[in-house]
C-alpha cells in the first residue's frame, strides 16, 4: 500500500526556507474560516492516522510566481493561491435525517460540522426531526406513498372523526399528521352512537386540546356526567351545541346546566335539545351571547344573567298542562339582559299579559321578535308591539289570533325597516290583508302565510252537525273562504310561502326578485287560474297539489311564455280568470327582442315530495 507523499515545496527567492503551497492557502483563507478542519495545517494530509513532517517553526512566506531557469523549478508547478488544487474531501459525516435536512438547505452546515458532533445522542435527533418535520412544509413520509404533507394535511382533514381515526393506522405519516390534525382542531361535529360511553366522548375531546366549537348528535341518553367530560377537556370552549335523536334523553337538570354555564367564562353560545328535565333554570354568564333551549316544560323558576346576552330562542313542549311563569321571565329580561336584538319564544301560554310585559321590558336594541303558538295575542298586542318596538326587522307572530286590522297597524309602524313576516297558522287573516302587507312593505323579502287561507271542511265535521241555519251559515262561509285570489307584485320578494292555503283559488304573482315559492297543499289551487311571472324563481314545492297544476307550473317555468305575454297587449276579464290577448296574430319580434326572449329564460325545479 502507497504511503502518503510529502508535499511539495517552493524555495524562496532568497534562499529562505521552504514554504508549503497549503500554508499559502490557509493564510488566505484564514480570515473567513473559524472552525477546525479535517486535514492537517502544515502539509495538507488527512489528520487521521497522520505524523506531519514539517516543523512548527516553519517560516511562512508568500510565494512569488517568477520564472525560473533551474530544470529542477521548472518541473514542479507553482500553482496561484488563488487557484491552489485542494486535496480529495474526506467522506461526508453520517446524518439520520439528511432527506429533511437537505430540504431546509442545511448541506452548508453538514459540512462545516466539527468531529465532536459525531457523539450527539438518539434524543437530540429525534428532538430535531420533530422541529423540522414541523418547519418543513412539504416533507416526503414514508410509507404513505411520498404524499406532499399538505396534500395529506387537505384530505386527513376533511375525514370524520371515525374515518380519522382509522387512517391514524395507515402508517406512522398518517399517524403524526392525524395526531396534528386533533391538535389543531379548532371545531368538531361527533355522533355519538347509541351504545357507545362515556369514555368514546372523551378519548375523542382529550385529542382536540385547542377545542373552540363542540357539536354533539346524541343518539345515546346525555347526563351531567357529558357536561363534565366537555369542562374537562376543552377549556377553551366557546359554541356548546348537543342535539338529541327520538331514542336519547337529555337528562341534564337546571342545576347542573347552570353550574357548567358558571364554571365556562370563555362560553359563548350554547345549544341544547330535550331540555324537559330541567326543573328549574338559573344562567348567570357575562360571556353568553347566544341561548338555544328547546323542549321546555314546567319549569319552576326560569332567570337569565347574562349582560351581553343578544339572542335567546325558547322553545316549549306543547301540552296545555305546561306552568311556566312567561310573564315574570318576559319582564325580567329588561333588567337582567338588556342588550337583547333577537327573541324568539314559542309556547302556548303567550298571551296579550306576556306581550304587556315585554313592552315594559324596554329593549332598545331588539330587532328581531318571534311570538309564536300564542292564540290568545290578538291585534291588541300588535299595538303594544309597534308602540314600543318601531324598529323591528322581523316579526313572526305565527299561531296568533290577529287579523287583518292587525297587519294594516303593522305596515303603518314597519314600513322602512320590516324585511321578514311570518304569519302562519292564522286563521282570521285573509287574502286581502296579505296582499296589503305585500304592496305597503316595500323592503319585503320574506313572507310565510302558511295555513292561514284554509278550508274549512278540512278541519273536521264538528261544525256541521248543527241547527239548519247554523249550516246555511256555515256553508255561506265556506263559500266565501274557498274561492279567494291572491294577487302579489313586490320588487323585492325573495321568498313566498303559501304552503297549506287550501282556501286559496287563484294566485298571481309578478315578483321578478322571487327565487323560491312554496304550495304545499294547495289542493284547490285552479290551474287555469295561476300565472308566475318571476324570471328568477329556482325552486317550486307543489307537494300534494293537482297533477295539472304541477304541470302548469313546469310549463310556465320551463319556457319563455312570460316574454311572450309581455311583449303582447292583452286584457283581463273581471274576475280575473281568463286573458284575451288583443290583437289576435302576434308581431313579428325584433332582433333586440329575440335576444331578449332567449336571456329570459331559466331553469327552475319542482318539488313534488317534501
Amino acid at each position: 500500500m502507497r504511503g502518503p507523499l510529502p508535499h511539495p515545496v517552493t524555495p524562496a527567492p532568497g534562499g529562505g526556507a521552504a514554504t508549503p503551497v497549503s500554508e499559502t492557502f490557509q493564510e488566505v483563507q484564514r480570515g473567513g474560516k473559524k472552525r477546525g478542519s479535517y486535514n492537517c495545517g502544515r502539509c495538507g494530509l488527512p489528520k487521521k492516522g497522520h505524523s506531519c513532517h514539517i516543523p512548527k517553526n516553519a517560516t511562512t512566506t508568500t510565494p512569488t510566481a517568477t520564472p525560473s531557469t533551474d530544470s529542477a523549478a521548472s518541473s514542479v508547478a507553482i500553482p496561484s493561491p488563488l487557484s491552489t488544487v485542494r486535496p480529495p474531501p474526506p467522506p461526508p459525516h453520517r446524518q439520520h435525517f439528511s432527506n429533511l435536512r437537505r430540504a431546509l438547505s442545511f448541506d452548508d452546515d453538514i459540512d462545516a460540522r466539527d468531529s465532536q458532533d459525531e457523539g450527539e445522542d438518539e434524543e437530540e435527533h429525534q428532538e430535531d426531526e420533530e422541529e423540522l418535520l414541523e418547519l418543513e412544509p412539504e416533507p416526503d413520509l414514508a410509507g404513505s406513498g411520498k404524499l406532499p404533507m399538505s396534500c395529506l394535511w387537505e384530505v386527513l382533514r376533511r375525514l370524520p372523526p371515525p374515518a380519522l381515526l382509522s387512517a391514524a393506522r395507515v402508517c406512522k405519516g398518517w399517524r403524526d399528521t392525524s395526531k396534528r390534525l386533533w391538535r389543531a382542531a379548532e371545531e368538531l361535529r361527533l355522533r355519538v352512537p347509541a351504545k357507545a360511553q362515556i369514555g368514546f366522548v372523551g378519548s375523542v375531546l382529550h385529542k382536540c386540546p385547542g377545542l373552540v366549537r363542540l357539536s354533539l348528535r346524541m343518539e345515546s341518553d346525555v347526563d351531567a356526567t357529558m357536561l363534565a367530560c366537555i369542562a374537562f377537556s376543552c377549556p377553551n370552549l366557546e359554541t356548546m351545541e348537543i342535539f338529541t335523536s327520538d331514542t336519547s334523553i337529555n337528562r341534564i337538570t337546571g342545576d347542573e346546566l347552570g353550574r357548567f354555564v358558571a364554571d365556562k367564562r370563555c362560553l359563548t353560545s350554547i345549544k341544547m335539545e330535550g331540555c324537559s328535565n330541567l326543573g328549574g333554570l338559573v344562567l348567570c354568564s357575562t360571556s353568553l351571547s347566544t341561548i338555544w333551549l328547546s323542549d321546555l316544560q314546567c319549569l319552576a323558576k326560569i332567570v337569565f344573567s347574562c349582560p351581553n346576552l343578544t339572542e335567546i330562542s325558547l322553545n316549549f313542549s306543547r301540552q296545555e298542562n305546561d306552568s311556566t311563569d312567561l310573564t315574570t321571565m318576559v319582564s325580567s329580561l329588561g333588567r337582567t339582559c338588556p342588550r337583547l336584538e333577537n327573541i324568539h319564544i314559542a309556547s302556548l301560554r303567550l298571551s296579550h299579559t306576556v306581550v304587556l310585559a315585554l313592552t315594559d321590558a324596554n329593549l332598545r336594541g331588539l330587532r328581531m321578535l318571534s311570538l309564536v303558538l300564542g292564540s290568545e295575542i290578538t291585534d291588541a298586542s300588535v299595538a303594544a308591539i309597534a308602540s314600543s318596538y318601531s324598529n323591528l326587522e322581523l316579526l313572526d307572530l305565527s299561531g296568533s289570533g290577529i287579523s287583518d286590522s292587525g297587519i294594516g297597524m303593522i305596515c303603518n309602524v314597519f314600513p322602512e325597516t320590516l324585511s321578514r313576516l311570518l304569519l302562519a297558522l292564522c286563521p282570521n287573516i285573509t287574502s286581502s290583508g296579505i296582499q296589503f302587507a305585500a304592496a305597503q312593505l316595500p323592503l319585503l323579502e320574506l313572507m310565510d302565510c302558511g295555513m292561514s287561507i284554509c278550508d274549512p271542511n278540512s278541519k273536521g265535521s264538528s261544525s256541521l252537525e248543527r241547527n239548519e241555519g247554523d249550516l246555511q251559515k256555515t256553508l255561506n262561509n265556506t263559500m266565501h273562504i274557498i274561492y279567494q285570489k291572491l294577487i302579489i307584485k313586490h320588487s323585492r320578494l325573495k321568498k313566498l310561502s303559501l304552503w297549506g292555503c287550501s282556501g286559496l283559488d287563484a294566485l298571481h304573482l309578478n315578483c321578478p326578485e322571487l327565487n323560491d315559492l312554496n304550495l304545499n297543499c294547495c289542493k284547490n289551487l285552479h290551474p287555469e287560474r295561476l300565472l308566475l311571472q318571476c324570471p328568477n324563481l329556482e325552486s317550486v314545492h307543489a307537494t300534494g297539489c293537482q297533477d295539472m297544476l304541477v304541470d302548469t307550473i313546469q310549463s310556465q317555468m320551463c319556457s319563455d311564455y312570460t316574454a311572450v305575454d309581455s311583449l303582447v297587449p292583452c286584457k283581463r276579464l273581471p274576475d280575473g280568470s281568463k286573458r284575451v290577448q288583443a290583437p289576435h296574430f302576434s308581431p313579428k319580434p325584433s332582433r333586440d327582442e329575440k335576444i331578449w326572449k332567449r336571456a329570459s329564460k331559466r331553469h327552475c325545479t319542482v318539488f313534488l315530495n317534501s
